[in-house]
Order: structure tokens, then sequence, then C-alpha cells
């Protein structure tokens, strides 16, 4: 792909994704109400609801995101993430018309199933960059998240205004909208020399996992990116659960924090990675933002006033410069024709860790709040976020030390 098209190809994959997370962003603010409305409880029990209805999504994910890749690797990615953005829009519909908690966890199982666009995205941007470009362009896909996550949220705090199930039918048409506009606008990233016949054995979670083998100085840093993605379900899982209960915010005050989390996403990985990837470096940038992730979990959890809230999102968010240098460093020891191979074990992984985080998270937050708890600590899931965001940044260090410094290992980022 020629350096032009390559940049109009990154611009594509930028507004399918920012499309796409905003669709996902809308419904976020609403989700607390609805599962108390359906299952006639409150915000505390809502939560454990909360994290099971992740986890529902999240172990069928783990199971489909490496046949996902793998097809992507032979079909192309075009195709693969034009019908999961299809079947996206019919899930949404399938949640807006829920008249029971158990429709829930189907819809949510069928976007696990369906829900390879961040995978083949991914998988996408590796087969356009260059060794010198591939940080700042992952920083791309999570400045479309950020930004979507400005967008969705308040909108949908604004719309759940309206009554809780309204957000579902907008993010169905953004999403019949983004599949649209894929159709008539995106091109095909991966060329037919690059493609490789699909495998059945490297297109489960277990052999997708197993096949890591291959690549020995990835498997600490690859641990490292699970318990950052572990961690991470403290604000994802928790964020409305903990806000709603911990300072009584509404669908709108909700919206209104995760745009201001979208806002300083999209600052750092849309511009200040392009600052920081070439004067740091990709190991630096690791340390120094896992680092500043384990800090801002800590501040969250000892927060006592709303604005607390918004100021640790500083800290926190800069933390969102370990991501790209982190898949910059595991896509350049990758072959070509295996990239969306690894970007479906990576989206595995952070399935496998939706399975484990948001029940962990949302459990605990629910035995620190509900009436018969021992003491009353609803930053909880917080402190067990910033103490395995620790543990990822040691493992990160003594990886990168070990394997990325010595130079073992096949590179191959000069592809």
């Amino acid at each position: 792909m020629k350096k032009n098209k390559k940049q109009a190809a990154i611009g594509f994959i930028f507004i399918t994704m920012l499309i796409d997370i905003t669709g996902w962003g809308i419904i976020i603010p609403v989700i607390p109400k609805l599962i108390a409305e359906l299952i006639h409880g409150d915000i505390s029990e809502a939560a454990k609801y909360g994290g099971w209805l992740t986890f529902a999504y999240a172990i069928t994910q783990f199971v489909c995101a490496p046949l996902i890749g793998n097809l992507s690797d032979k079909y192309g990615r075009r195709p693969i993430i034009l019908i999961s953005l299809f079947a996206f829009a019919l899930d949404y519909l399938l949640l807006a018309f829920s008249p029971t908690i158990v429709w829930l966890f189907v819809g949510r199982i069928i976007a696990g199933l369906t829900g390879a666009s961040i995978t083949t995205a991914s998988a996408y941007i590796a087969d356009v960059s260059t060794p010198e470009n591939r940080a700042k362009n992952f920083g791309m896909i999570g400045a479309a998240f950020g930004l979507g996550f400005i967008i969705g949220p308040v909108l949908g705090g604004l719309l759940g205004q309206y009554g809780s199930r309204v957000p579902f039918y907008a993010a169905a048409v953004l999403c019949l909208l983004n599949f649209l506009y894929g159709y008539f606008i995106l091109p095909e990233s991966l060329s037919k020399e690059n493609r490789r016949a699909f495998e059945w054995k490297r297109a489960n979670p277990i052999g997708a996992l197993l096949n890591l083998k291959k690549y020995p100085s990835l498997i600490g840093l690859i641990l490292a990116i699970f318990l950052l993605y572990v961690g991470s379900h403290a604000v994802h899982s928790n964020w409305s659960f903990f806000t709603m209960y911990r300072f009584g915010w509404d669908e709108k005050m909700v919206g209104i924090s995760l745009g201001v989390v979208g806002l300083l996403v999209g600052l750092v990985q849309g511009g200040l990675v392009r600052f920081t990837s070439p004067r740091l470096g990709n190991q630096k940038s690791i340390y120094l933002g896992l680092s500043l992730y384990t800090i801002g979990m800590l501040l969250f959890a000892f927060a006592t006033q709303s604005w607390m809230m918004f100021a640790f999102l500083v800290p926190y968010c800069l933390g969102g410069i370990a991501g790209p240098a982190l898949q910059s460093e595991v896509s350049g020891k990758v072959p070509a024709n295996e990239q969306g191979e690894i970007q479906g074990t990576l989206a595995s992984l952070m399935s496998a860790s939706a399975i484990i985080g948001p029940p962990m998270m949302t459990n605990t937050f629910y035995f620190f709040t509900h009436d018969e708890a021992p003491f009353q600590l609803p930053g909880a899931p917080f402190i067990l976020g910033g103490f395995l965001m620790l543990v990822s940044t040691i493992l990160a260090y003594y990886s990168m030390k070990k394997h990325f410094t010595s130079g073992t290992g096949s590179d191959y980022s000069n592809q």
C-alpha cells in the first residue's frame, strides 16, 4: 500500500473506530439504572449483575477472538470488520427491547461472538504501519476510543433522561451508519501475499496462547498486559456504580465524567503519544505509563469529593502512554502474516481479563457497600486495581530488562 493510501487507510479506520466506540459509550451511563429496573433492586445489587454481564461478553469473546483474528489473516480485515459492525447494530436493537435481565445476557453473548472490530482494527493498523510510526498509529485507536468516549457517554447521559432504552436505539443507528461507511469507503489492508491458510489449532484461545511459546521474549510483557487489563476493570466496570453510590451522581453526571475521561484519553493517545513515543522510546513510556496508572487508581480509592474524581483522572489518563508502546513492542516481534493472530491473542487476553476483572471488581464493590458489609469501603476495587497495576509495572520492567535490551528473539519491525 502506497504511503498516501496508508495515511488514508489509517484515517478510515480511525473514523470506523470512532463511530464504533461512540455507539458503545452511549449505553454506559444507563446500564446501572436499566439493570436495577429489570432486577427490581438497588445500585449495589445492580453492580453484581453488571459484572456478570461483562463476564458473559468476555468469555464469549475469549473463545471467538482468536477465530476472528485468524479468519482476518486468511480473508482480509475488511469483511471481518463489516460483518462485526452489522451484527453489533442488530445486537443493540435486541438490548433495546429486553423485557428481562436474561435478554441482556443473550445480547452480551451475541456482542462477544461478533465483537471483532477492535481486534481486526489493531491488525489493520499493524498492516499499514512502519517501525517508526507503529506506536503513533496504535495511538490512533486510543484517540478514537477517547473521542468516542467524549461523544458517546455525554450523548447517552442526555438521551438516558428520556428513558433507559433510548440510548440503545441511538447506538444501533450509529453502528448501521458505521457499516455503510466501511462498506463504501474502507479499503483492504492485507495483501494477498501476506495472507495465510486458516488453521483450527491456532484459531482457539488455548492454541493461540500456546502459540506464544514461539515468542518467549514476549511472555513476561504479555502477562504484564494481562494484569493491566484486569486491574483496569476497577475503572471500566465500576465507575458508574461507584460514583452513583459514593457521590449520588445521575446518568447525566456519569456521562459528563466519562466524556472527560474520553477527552483526556484522546489528548494523551492522539496527541501526547506522538511527542512521548519518539522522545522517551517504548520502554520508558511503558514504565512511566504503568506507574501513573497505579497512582491514579489509589487516588480514586480515597476520593471524598466529586471534584477529586475529575482531578485524579489526570494522572490516571496520562498512564495511557503505556498502551500504544506495549502494543508496538509486541507487534514488532511478530511477522506480517501473523499480525491478525497476535492481535486476536491479545484480544483473547483482554477477554480473559474481563472474565476475571468485572466480577472481581463489582463483587468487591458489593462486598464493601451492601447493608451487612464488615465496614464501608466503596473504593476497595480501586485499591485492588492499583495493586495489580503495580505488579504489572514490575513484571514489564524485568521482562524488558531481560529480553528487549539484549536483542534476543526475532524482530520483524523492519518488514
